[in-house]
């Protein structure tokens, strides 16, 4: 008997298996983890981490900052005397005419301040009083202040209550160095400053 060749022959012979495909191996899969792509992941987390906290800590300081303000804002004196100084003369009838404010006499340089929050809305030279400022306030009301040595703000400029706008002078029709002080109401008529500072809480 003639040996088979193989055994596919022998399959052939016997009508089984024939060109059957063989299965293939499988292939092993190696789990690799990318270290340098989970570190740009960390380090792009921690940087949005990061940039949330400096977010955080910048509101915070913004807030503590507006409440400072606030406060600070809130212990400011609203209304203050426009000059240290004496008293020399009152609002009305003098030497046959009618004076339209109160004078505060001290020496040359004395700081002049603004007597609430206004606008500087006159600087500058003025009959009988030399050099003059104006400042109009949230109301309406202006304050006036005459025969100033010099001044310190501009028209336009914004001042708060207190703030230094000019010094003390003996400049125009004056018999000696003082700050003359007028308020105009809101039609621009010329009112006694006396009661209007006393309700304010401002004593001359």
């Amino acid at each position: 008997m003639t040996p088979l060749a193989d055994g596919r022959d022998a399959a052939a012979m016997i009508g089984v298996g024939g060109d059957a495909t063989v299965a293939p191996a499988a292939l092993a899969v190696s789990k690799r983890t990318d270290g340098a792509a989970e570190a740009r992941k960390l380090a792009e987390s921690e940087r949005i981490t990061s940039a949330k906290t400096a977010r955080e800590q910048a509101r915070l300081s913004e807030a503590a900052a507006a409440r400072a303000k606030a406060e600070e804002e809130a212990k400011r004196p609203k209304f203050v005397r426009p000059a240290d100084g004496s008293f020399t003369s009152g609002f009305g009838a003098r030497w046959g005419t009618t004076h339209y404010g109160v004078d505060i006499a001290n020496r040359i340089g004395t700081p002049i301040k603004s007597v609430t929050d206004g606008v500087v809305i006159e600087a500058g030279p003025a009959s009988g009083f030399g050099l003059w400022l104006q400042v109009q306030h949230a109301d309406g009301t202006i304050s006036v202040y005459g025969h100033i040595d010099s001044y310190s703000v501009r028209v336009g400029q914004k001042v708060k209550a207190g703030e230094q706008i000019a010094r003390m002078g003996n400049r125009g029709q004056s018999t000696g160095p003082h700050l003359h002080f007028e308020i105009w109401d809101s039609s621009g008529k010329k009112v006694n400053p006396m009661p209007w500072l006393t309700a304010r809480g401002i004593d001359l």
